[in-house]
């Protein structure tokens, strides 16, 4: 099966696995995604920088730290692997739970997903992936926004909801709540 071109068509992690072509996908609700082809120098940039921190703080831990492409996939339990209709490759994705890791990636909620937002992605990291990692329980979803420079922090409360996000600009230093002694510097980050 080639790319996804259909529209109007629902599509499985089966139909995912088979996708050709050069064109990275993501699948929400049995939506196909298009990616952003290459992200930019800045994206990676921060990406690096970020997943460095996090690699560096998690050697004595018992979590990992993965960046994309890197698939994570959401589904309800008794779902099998071919049902599975939402999958998505995270900028930056951390599982401490490694009974969800295996050789595709992982499957159910990372404790830490962020995203790192390109042009072409902003409504898909706004809305989209926000309420999906709410809706399937990730601890943490950082957005980072690098043109205006800022960090938007949304935490899982106990209800099960993100509250208010909490906004870190280029000045500030954030603490990461799902470990509560690694902070992050965002001067560092967004420095040219």
């Amino acid at each position: 099966m080639g790319t996804p071109l259909e529209k109007n068509k629902k599509y499985s992690y089966k139909d995912y696995l088979n996708w050709d072509g050069e064109e990275r996908w993501e699948l929400i609700d049995g939506e196909p995604i298009l990616m952003t082809p290459s992200p930019s120098r800045l994206h990676q940039k921060i990406l690096g920088f970020i997943f460095n921190h996090l690699y560096n703080y998690l050697q004595d831990k018992n979590c990992e730290v993965y960046s994309a492409p890197f698939d994570v996939r959401f589904a309800e339990e008794s779902v099998n692997l071919e049902e599975i209709d939402t999958v998505v490759q995270p900028d930056i994705s951390v599982i401490c739970d490694k009974n969800k890791l295996d050789d595709r990636g992982c499957k159910g909620a990372p404790d830490l997903i962020i995203e790192i937002v390109s042009p072409t992605s902003v409504s898909t990291d706004y809305i989209k992936k926000l309420n999906l990692y709410c809706k399937y329980k990730v601890k943490e979803y950082w957005i980072v926004d690098p043109k205006e420079k800022t960090v938007m922090v949304y935490k899982l409360l106990a209800d099960n909801d993100y509250g208010k996000p909490k906004i870190y600009n280029a000045e500030e230093t954030i603490k990461v709540n799902v470990f509560p002694n690694l902070t992050i510097n965002l001067w560092e980050i967004f420095k040219d």
